[in-house]
């Protein structure tokens, strides 16, 4: 018999890290629609836009004004993605009150997503976080890339772990774990965890971000949850991609997550019909159809 945990958080990364890769720029008042049914639906983290560059990310440009619109519940965190100190500076002055820094385990990766080198990258990272912790902050580090990428192929675990430690140290409270390119399988996806854990990493301050490329993501989350990670990321429709590699399709839904735990007596505090509306709303919203499959399971066929 697996053993598994009676409760996990979901972070729910879709206003972001699924609309970021989407060619059709959703309005403002729309966004903030997206988010609010998604905390209605239950969920307690909810990654609500980034305030990296304008012209990097347009789909995004309008970060201040979405953060400053919101109707923000008591006990829901609203993260959202800085890349720097200017990034920094306007989520600040938009009222953030939790960050997220985006680090890659991959060197090629970091040039060409971050124009820094690895290094460069978390040492830039450093008095943001500094300056974040010292204004209260929460701050999360996403790290990408975790068991390989299309020009490096597969990454030691020792490498990832390494890289991981230093997003710790300058800080971070949680360290998310992304298989950006979703290669990840549940062999490599528990020889990478188990190289954290090892490294006396405890299992409290990881999360996982896997998408869902291949179709192994439920599978690795299962996986996660016996090594007793307790935050998977997820995203409503299973939005989002990568703005940098051609073919890195989805996140995992969030409302297949849900099933899953639904089935296996795992508390969320999310409800999973609520979720399945919103992926079909924002579907329509976006003029295509998404991938989570459980929403079009439990919805009736008009939605």
């Amino acid at each position: 018999m697996i053993r598994l945990p009676g409760r996990l958080t979901v972070v729910e990364v879709g206003p972001r890290d699924g609309l970021q890769s989407e060619e059709r720029v959703l309005p403002t008042e729309t966004k903030v629609r997206f988010i609010e049914r998604l905390a209605d639906a239950g969920l307690s983290v909810i990654e609500a836009t980034s305030f990296v560059s304008p012209n990097a990310v347009p789909q995004l440009a309008d970060a201040a004004e979405v953060l400053r619109a919101l109707r923000r519940r008591p006990g829901v965190r609203y993260p959202v993605l800085v890349p720097n100190e200017t990034g920094l500076e306007r989520a600040l002055s938009a009222g953030a009150t939790e960050i997220a820094v985006f680090g890659s385990a991959s060197e090629t990766y970091s040039r060409k997503n971050l124009n820094r080198s690895r290094d460069a990258a978390i040492a830039m990272f450093r008095p943001v976080v500094r300056r974040a912790k010292d204004a209260g902050l929460r701050v999360r580090g996403y790290l990408s890339m975790v068991i390989a990428d299309p020009w490096e192929g597969p990454l030691a675990p020792a490498v990832v772990v390494d890289a991981g430690r230093r997003l710790l140290e300058l800080g971070c409270d949680e360290l998310s774990l992304g298989d950006t390119t979703g290669v990840g399988t549940p062999a490599s996806i528990e020889r990478l965890l188990r190289a954290f854990l090892d490294a006396g990493i405890v299992a409290e301050s990881i999360g996982v971000h896997f998408h869902d490329t291949y179709g192994q993501a439920l599978a690795n989350v299962l996986v996660a949850l016996t090594l007793g990670i307790t935050v998977v990321d997820a995203s409503a429709g299973g939005l989002g991609g990568s703005t940098v590699i051609k073919g890195a399709h989805g996140n995992l839904a969030t409302e297949d997550l849900l099933w899953l735990c639904r089935g296996s007596g795992i508390e969320t505090g999310v409800e999973l019909d609520a979720v399945a509306g919103t992926s079909a709303w924002v579907a329509r919203e976006l003029g295509r159809p998404l991938q989570g499959r459980a929403a079009r399971a439990v919805l009736p066929p008009s939605d």
